[in-house]
C-alpha cells in the first residue's frame, strides 16, 4: 500500500500486482518510472524527441512522473492496434465477451486497494472516496457485462411471408477522452460499454492526472482481451484531436469542459462521427421549507464538496427558502468548518488537494471576485497549509460557504469547480424554478422537500438531465447520467448507453417474387 512517510513500506496485493514501476523514494513521496501509453498489449515509450511533461502529485506538490505526449505516429499505432483487436471482439459472442469482462472486474476487486491509493496520488482526492470510485469503475464493467449477451433485434413480420429484422452491430474504434477529476472511473465508464457492443477503445486520459487509466488497461490485458482492444495514449489538446480527426475512428465519448466539448463535435462532425459528450454544469439545489433540515445539510456537503468540489454535476447554487435560511446557513458554516482537510491517503480525511496549483490559484480568485461583488465569506475560501512538512507544497484550500449571493454574481453564474457554496434566499416555488432554468447549462439538479407531489412538480419543470430528491450526487451505474442544453449530449451508464455505442441495421427478407414497377 502506498504511504508517504517512509516508515511505512510499500506494500502490494499479493495477486496480480499492478503497481510495478512505482516506488517510494526517500522522502516518503512516490515516483512513477515506467512508460503511461499502452497499445497493442504493453506499455510503450513516447516519441523519443518529444518534450517531456511533469506530472505532479497534489496532494504534496513534488512531480509524480513526466508526461510523454503521443504524436501522429503513436496515435496511428493505437488506432491500428484497436482495428486489429475489434475484428476479433466484435465477432465474439455476447457471452463470451460477458466472461472476460468480469474476469477484469474481478481483478479490480481483487486490487481495490492498490488502485484507489494510485487514484489518490494521481488526482488529490481522499482514499475514502477513491474506493468508492473503483467500486464504482468495477460494477460498471460488471453491469455491461451482464448487458453484453442481451443485445438483439426486432424482427418484423411483413406481408406475403416476407419479413425484415434489425441488428445491432458495433460501431468500431471509439475514443474515450477522460477529465482528470475521475480518472480511473471514467476510463471504465466509456469503456465498458463500448466493449460490451463489441467496439474496441483508444482512450486518452486528462495529462494532469494520466496514471490509473494505464492500470485499466493492464487490468483488462490480465482478464484476457485481445492484444488493442483496450489503449491508452497520452496527450493533451494535439493528441486529442490526431483521435478525432483520424479516419478509421467511429466514434468520440468525451469528458470536460464546454469549449473543448464543442472543438470535439466540431472535429467529428466533419467525418459525421457520432459524440458522447458530458461537460459542465451549474446545479441548482432547492430546500424548501418543509425539508428534513439535516438531510437537506447533508445534501448540500455532498452536492459540494466531493472531491473537493471538482464535480460537474455539483450543486453550487443552492436555493434556500428564506423562512429556514438561518437555521440552514448556520449548521451549513459549523459542518463544513469541520471538515477535516489534510494527507488524502489517511482514513480520517475528508478533503484532499485540489488537482493542480493553477486550478487552486483559479479558485480562489473566484472567491476574491465573490467578495468584491458584495458575497459575504461565511467561512474557508482561503489557502490552507497542512502541519506535516511533507504536504506543505500541496495545493489545498479551505472549503468555502457563501452568503449575500445575487443571480449576477460571477459566483452564482459561472462553473467554479472547486469547494465553492453559493447559498441564495428564494420566496416561492415560481420564483425559484425561473431563477434555477436561468442558465445555459443543465447537467444536474435536486430538490429536498416532504411534499412528494411538490418533489415531483418540481422536477418536471427543471431543466436538467441527472435530477435527485432528496439526496444528491448519487451516481449508480444502472441509471443514465448526462446533461440538457449545453452540458451534454448522450448518455454514459444504464442500459440506454448500448444506444451510442451501437448502430442498427435493418434487413429485409422478401419470400416471393419482386414485383417491379419496370
Amino acid at each position: 500500500m502506498l504511504r508517504r512517510l517512509a516508515s511505512l513500506p510499500l506494500r502490494r496485493p499479493a495477486a496480480a500486482p499492478l503497481a510495478a514501476g512505482v516506488r517510494c523514494i526517500s522522502s516518503g513521496s512516490v515516483e512513477i518510472t515506467v512508460p503511461l501509453n499502452f497499445w497493442a498489449g504493453k506499455r510503450r515509450t513516447g516519441p523519443e524527441k518529444c518534450s517531456k511533461d511533469n506530472v505532479y502529485e497534489p496532494a504534496t506538490g513534488r512531480v509524480l512522473c513526466q508526461l510523454e505526449p503521443c504524436g501522429a505516429v503513436e496515435v496511428d499505432q493505437a488506432v491500428k492496434a484497436a482495428k486489429l483487436a475489434f475484428g476479433c471482439w466484435s465477432k465474439m459472442s455476447g457471452m463470451e465477451r460477458a466472461r472476460v469482462m468480469i474476469e477484469a472486474a474481478h481483478i479490480i476487486e481483487s486490487n481495490r486497494e492498490e488502485i484507489a491509493e494510485m487514484e489518490v496520488v494521481n488526482n488529490g482526492k481522499s482514499i475514502t472516496e477513491a474506493r468508492l470510485d473503483v467500486d464504482s469503475a468495477r460494477l460498471c464493467i460488471e453491469y455491461y457485462a451482464g448487458l453484453a449477451s442481451t443485445l438483439a433485434g426486432q424482427h418484423v413480420q411483413l406481408p406475403g411471408g416476407s419479413f425484415a429484422y434489425t441488428r445491432r452491430e458495433p460501431l468500431g474504434i471509439c475514443v474515450g477522452i477522460g477529465a482528470w477529476n475521475y480518472p480511473f472511473q471514467i476510463a471504465a465508464w466509456k469503456s465498458a460499454p463500448a466493449l460490451a457492443c463489441g467496439n474496441s477503445m483508444v482512450f486518452k486520459p486528462s495529462p494532469v492526472t494520466p496514471v490509473t487509466a494505464v492500470m485499466l488497461a493492464e487490468i483488462y490485458a490480465k482478464a484476457g482481451v485481445p492484444e488493442g482492444l483496450f489503449n491508452v495514449v497520452q496527450g493533451g489538446q494535439e493528441t486529442g484531436s490526431l483521435l478525432c480527426q483520424h479516419p478509421d475512428v467511429a466514434k468520440v465519448s468525451f469528458t470536460g469542459s464546454v469549449p473543448t466539448g464543442q472543438k470535439i463535435m466540431e472535429m467529428a462532425s466533419k467525418g459525421v462521427k457520432p459524440v458522447t459528450l458530458e461537460l459542465g454544469g451549474k446545479s441548482p439545489l432547492l430546500i424548501f421549507k418543509d425539508s428534513d433540515l439535516e438531510n437537506a445539510v447533508r445534501g448540500a456537503l455532498m452536492a459540494n464538496f466531493l472531491s473537493q468540489g471538482q464535480v460537474c454535476s455539483n450543486g453550487t447554487r443552492v436555493f434556500v427558502q428564506k423562512d429556514i435560511l438561518p437555521e440552514f446557513v448556520k449548521e451549513v458554516v459549523k459542518r463544513t468548518q469541520a471538515i477535516e482537510i489534510g494527507d488524502p491517503l489517511l482514513e480520517s480525511t475528508r478533503m484532499g488537494a485540489l488537482v493542480s496549483q493553477p486550478h487552486l490559484d483559479k479558485v480562489l480568485s473566484f472567491v476574491d471576485r465573490a467578495k468584491k461583488e458584495g458575497a459575504t465569506v461565511l467561512c474557508g475560501g482561503e489557502p490552507y497549509v497542512p502541519s506535516d512538512p511533507k504536504l506543505r507544497g500541496g495545493y489545498y484550500m479551505t472549503p468555502c460557504v457563501l452568503g449575500n449571493c445575487t443571480d449576477d454574481m460571477i459566483c452564482v453564474k459561472e462553473e467554479i469547480f472547486g469547494p465553492v457554496m453559493s447559498v441564495l434566499p428564494f420566496e416561492t416555488e415560481d420564483e425559484v424554478l425561473q431563477r434555477a432554468n436561468d442558465t445555459s447549462l443543465g447537467l444536474a439538479a435536486g430538490v429536498f422537500t416532504r411534499d412528494v407531489r411538490r418533489a415531483h412538480r418540481v422536477v418536471e419543470h427543471l431543466k436538467a438531465g441527472s435530477c435527485f430528491i432528496n439526496n444528491y450526487n448519487i451516481t449508480p451505474v444502472e441509471v443514465p447520467f448526462g446533461g440538457f442544453k449545453m452540458s451534454g449530449i448522450g448518455r454514459e451508464n444504464g442500459q440506454v448507453t448500448i444506444e451510442f455505442y451501437s448502430q442498427l441495421k435493418t434487413v429485409f427478407v422478401e419470400m416471393g417474387d419482386v414485383d417491379s414497377l419496370f
